[in-house]
């Protein structure tokens, strides 16, 4: 494995307690970032820690990414206690299940875009001004190839991290000239804890979408965001980068 260069780096993993999160974090660890793990599942979070205190300095708060408020506390907690924030990875999500649009619980409808897109607006919102008044900042939006393609079935979810790509894009050229890069990765679907909220026609559908024949590995996801999270990283941003196993067609 490749070290990235992130020493003594301070970042902030969205749903860093499983999956592709915790891969991230555990990445940035072994890239000698400090990280700080935002979750709603404490439960979770108090595993992960457990197991990435090994690796480095980490530190744990249970967040509700929806409420500004909460986002607004923990993020001055890392301030405080770091003295900044360099690296934003914006990673939680959830699908909401599986249905024909017009299915869809409105509720659940909601949720999805709340979770998947405006929780990153509301981190962004706290911990951009930071990086804007120190002239440095990496942030990373983890948004999916069903952002740009559509899933049948999942019109919540594909709305929501289509939303993503676009906050990347409108963030990242207000933020250009100032030391702060913006980009998202699109991965084809991992095998993860969220498999668990789609049906299995579902998950069949995404795996024969794949040229590659399988899924991604989170660590593969996770290697590109530690990039992506560098100083090497640095004439590259609004970019949407593909991990999709060849599926993307632009």
């Amino acid at each position: 494995m490749n070290r990235i260069g992130l020493q003594d780096r301070v970042a902030v993993v969205t749903g860093g307690a499983q999956g592709i999160g915790l891969a991230i974090a555990e990445r940035l660890l072994r890239s000698g970032a400090r990280v700080a793990v935002w979750d709603s599942d404490e439960a979770h979070l108090g595993r992960a820690c457990d197991a990435l205190a090994a690796l480095g300095p980490v530190r744990g708060a249970r967040v509700e990414l929806t409420d500004d408020a909460a986002v607004a506390a923990a993020a001055a907690e890392v301030e405080v206690a770091e003295g900044r924030i360099d690296i934003l990875v914006n990673n939680a999500g959830i699908t909401g299940g599986n249905g024909t649009t017009w299915e869809l619980d409105p509720a659940t409808w909601r949720r999805v875009l709340e979770v998947n897109l405006v929780a990153p607006y509301l981190v962004c919102r706290h911990v951009v001004p930071g990086m804007l008044a120190r002239g440095y900042g990496r942030i990373v939006n983890v948004a999916s190839v069903a952002g740009k393609e559509g899933n049948p079935n999942a019109s919540h979810y594909s709305a929501s991290k289509a939303g993503l790509i676009a906050l990347t894009k409108s963030l990242a050229k207000e933020t250009a000239t100032r030391g702060v890069l913006v980009n998202a990765v699109t991965p084809a679907a991992a095998r993860t804890a969220l498999f668990a909220q789609m049906t299995r026609a579902h998950v069949d559908y995404m795996l024969g979408k794949i040229p590659m024949g399988r899924f991604v590995e989170v660590a593969e996801i996770a290697a590109m965001v530690a990039w992506l999270a560098s100083e090497e990283c640095s004439f590259s941003t609004g970019a949407v980068f593909d991990i999709s196993g060849g599926r993307a067609t632009y």
